[in-house]
């Protein structure tokens, strides 16, 4: 499986973008999707993942969706609300694993290349 993010960008504290990423190959739908995000200096960080169901790290929950699209291959999130904070690059990720590991990078079998937000305050 081969992930390719697109979307990122620089914006103004309060702006909205919106992320997506592509999968190629098939089987798209039997992966749970996640965002992790990465700050310089600090380790990946799990953004949101969804599977049947989504779930969200607490600092964005409210503010970002994920979606999918299986007919697409496709994963979203929309930002909104950014803040300075958000300021990252953006990792989409493809796991088998289940509910618990899901929210941990280390179970993600499949990487995009990133993709940069920057949010200026």
């Amino acid at each position: 499986v081969q992930l390719v993010e697109s979307g990122g960008g620089l914006v103004q504290a309060g702006d909205s973008l919106r992320l997506s990423c592509v999968a190629s190959g098939r089987s798209f739908s039997r992966y749970s999707m996640g965002w992790f995000r990465q700050a310089p200096g600090k380790e990946r960080e799990f953004v949101a993942v969804i599977r049947g169901t989504t779930y969200y790290a607490e600092s964005v929950k409210g503010r970002f969706t994920i979606s999918r699209d299986n007919s697409k291959n496709m994963v979203s999130l929309q930002m909104n609300s950014l803040k300075y904070e958000d300021t990252a690059v953006y990792y989409c990720g493809a796991t088998t694993w289940g509910t618990s590991e899901m929210l941990n990078a280390q179970y993600y079998d499949y990487w995009g290349q990133g993709t940069q937000v920057t949010v200026s305050s």
